[in-house]
């Protein structure tokens, strides 16, 4: 089940980035990682996120809530590499199936962030050299992931279960989306 589809001829069809990434740099100049999330697998997210020195902190950015909570940023206490893969292998299926958040991990030991939006983009930035060597133990290679026009994002009314008790399954300091979060 995807969360992301692209239009072909008259059909609506799941859109998978290949595994790609490449190095750009934001308009301050700092380097990062952009790279496609194929499948909408939470693998990738997982695996640049472990990279980072604990504790992290995690930011749900709910922008398209369907009922389980109010729309904002959910940050989460720190939590250790360990509450991070548990978190990840209880609501994968939701994560990679649903557009209605983005999702990220700061390691503030580092000042290193990893975000996965809506799009199945995933954007890391801080050490990239350590980034783009896990991205190419995982298969990727060099290449941009490029967002479908058109595209339709999927909120899938099957993972409203899973998208409130994630709310429930950490502890959550909710402030008001920005500008930028919102769709």
């Amino acid at each position: 089940m995807e969360k992301l589809s692209q239009l072909n001829g008259d059909k609506w069809l799941e859109h998978s980035y290949p595994p790609v990434f490449m190095e750009s740099k934001t308009k301050s100049a700092a380097k990062r990682i952009l790279a496609g999330v194929p499948g909408g697998d939470w693998l990738p997210f997982e695996r640049l996120a472990l990279t980072l020195e604990p504790p992290l902190i995690l930011l749900y950015v709910l922008h398209t809530p369907r009922g389980e909570g109010q729309p904002g940023r959910y940050q989460s206490e720190e939590v250790s590499g360990a509450e991070l893969q548990n978190f990840l292998e209880r609501f994968g299926t939701y994560l990679s199936s649903d557009s209605r958040f983005d999702l990220w991990a700061y390691s503030p030991d580092e000042d290193a962030k990893i975000v996965w939006d809506r799009h199945n983009l995933l954007f890391a930035y801080g050490p990239t050299e350590r980034f783009a060597v896990k991205l190419r133990e995982l298969g990727f290679g060099v290449g941009e992931a490029k967002v479908p026009d058109p595209h339709l994002h999927h909120y899938r009314p099957e993972f409203d279960k899973q998208a409130a008790d994630l709310l429930d399954a950490l502890k959550w300091t909710r402030s008001p989306l920005k500008p930028e979060d919102e769709q």
